[in-house]
């Protein structure tokens, strides 16, 4: 019996030619990766194992963005930590301000994983790396610790499910949309500990971008991982960012599912995920008439540039309605500037939008825009359990970057063909 993809690089990363689901082996790691809110109980840990140095200085990545710029004291601790740890172990990869950003999306611009690779971190949404055709999870402060000082972690070889993804997507219709319907479907634990393997004709449609999105909610259904089979449109993104080539596998005709999911991608209008749960999925059109009074449009899941753009077509000679605060955060660096170049930038501030630096801030209730009792938002986030983005009366609604503007404008919950 053949294997599918995560299967053979869980193989290759164990020393063997085979593994299968259940199976618990030692894999080696590729890459490592903390920010500023998981580092410094990784950082503590890593002090009681007792080795004087990390596996690898160039294999550990650190970055600050989740309470940064640093809002107060104790977090300005928290990156002083991760700071002192990269320069006393001369670490390659670490990023903080100018050059830092949302983790997930910068590491894939910095060019720093490849199809194949075995990658880890400390953040539930390092599944994102799966939309470059690698076998990327989450995992605790403790044992991203275990691996700094070893460069090895025990897993257990999940099974798969496969997600086949057909027809072209409507207009308004994002990869957000997708995974949103998906989550719907399977519940928040109905792909629990499970690879969910994402196929279909569908993705000629996704770019690399779209496919980041979908990998990184994966974990939201309560998968242990999401990925996609690598092709030329990850090569094409690879390619000015690294000269590492990569393993471009894919999954045996052969290979064994739990299950097989189908979804008509054609059939699918804007969703949202109405709180206060990922799975609580209506099409926008049926989740009724939602005041709001704030949209976040940014994150790890939908801030990158073709998530800008996209709401910047919406917002193009229009501006919020005064009673909703809108916020943009680019989600790096690089992505701000390409905005800025773009015009992208101009577009939101015509519109009335507070336009802040790369950071996760709001996503996770941190700082830039935290919710007061009583108060929704429409968010491009990944999350939307009571209390996520302020107080635990407040409510997010967590949609595509266009629907999240055109509900900026229109000062409700609202579809962006309201204002075509």
């Amino acid at each position: 019996m053949g294997m599918t993809i995560s299967e053979k690089i869980l193989a290759s990363h164990a020393g063997g030619e085979c593994v299968r689901p259940g199976e618990l082996i030692l894999v080696r790691v590729d890459l490592a990766l903390a920010n500023d809110v998981t580092g410094p109980l990784a950082i503590e840990r890593f002090g009681e194992i007792g080795v004087p140095d990390v596996f690898d200085r160039d294999r550990i990545v650190f970055v600050a963005d989740h309470f940064t710029p640093s809002k107060d004291v104790a977090s300005a601790r928290q990156c002083q930590r991760l700071r002192q740890f990269a320069r006393a172990h001369r670490l390659t990869h670490y990023y903080e301000g100018g050059d830092a950003g949302v983790e997930h999306a910068l590491l894939p611009e910095k060019g720093l994983i490849v199809p194949g690779d075995l990658v880890v971190g400390a953040d539930s949404h390092t599944c994102t790396y799966g939309a470059l055709g690698a076998f990327a999870t989450g995992v605790g402060s403790t044992d991203l610790a275990a691996v700094m000082a070893s460069g090895e972690i025990w897993l257990r070889v999940p099974e798969s499910i496969r997600v086949i993804l057909r027809g072209e997507l409507q207009e308004w219709v994002e990869a957000k949309d997708l995974i949103l319907f998906l989550i719907g479907q399977l519940g928040v634990e109905g792909a629990r500990y499970c690879a969910l393997e994402f196929t279909g004709p569908t993705l000629s449609h996704l770019g690399v971008a779209g496919r980041m999105t979908m990998a990184n909610m994966a974990v939201e259904a309560g998968a242990k991982n999401g990925i996609f089979a690598p092709d030329e449109a990850v090569e094409a993104y690879l390619k000015p960012r690294t000269d590492r080539k990569g393993t471009y596998l894919k999954s045996d005709p052969d290979a064994n599912y739990r299950d097989v999911k189908e979804v008509n991608a054609a059939a699918l209008g804007p969703q949202v995920a109405l709180p206060f749960s990922p799975d609580k999925v209506v099409p926008v059109r049926e989740a009724g008439e939602i005041q709001i009074d704030q949209v976040v449009i940014g994150s790890c899941t939908n801030g990158r540039i073709e998530d800008l753009r996209s709401a910047a077509r919406v917002l193009l000679g229009r501006r919020a309605v005064s009673s909703v605060r809108l916020i943009v955060l680019p989600a790096t660096q690089e992505c701000y500037g390409r905005a800025l170049e773009e015009g992208l930038l101009a577009v939101f501030l015509n519109a009335g939008a507070v336009i802040g630096p790369p950071t996760c801030g709001p996503c996770l209730g941190g700082h830039m825009g935290i919710l007061a009792p009583g108060e929704r938002a429409v968010a491009t986030t990944n999350r939307n359990f009571p209390g996520r983005m302020g107080d635990v009366k407040s409510e997010v609604y967590l949609t595509n970057p266009a629907v999240a503007a055109a509900s900026a404008v229109l000062g409700r919950l609202a579809t962006p063909d309201e204002l075509f």
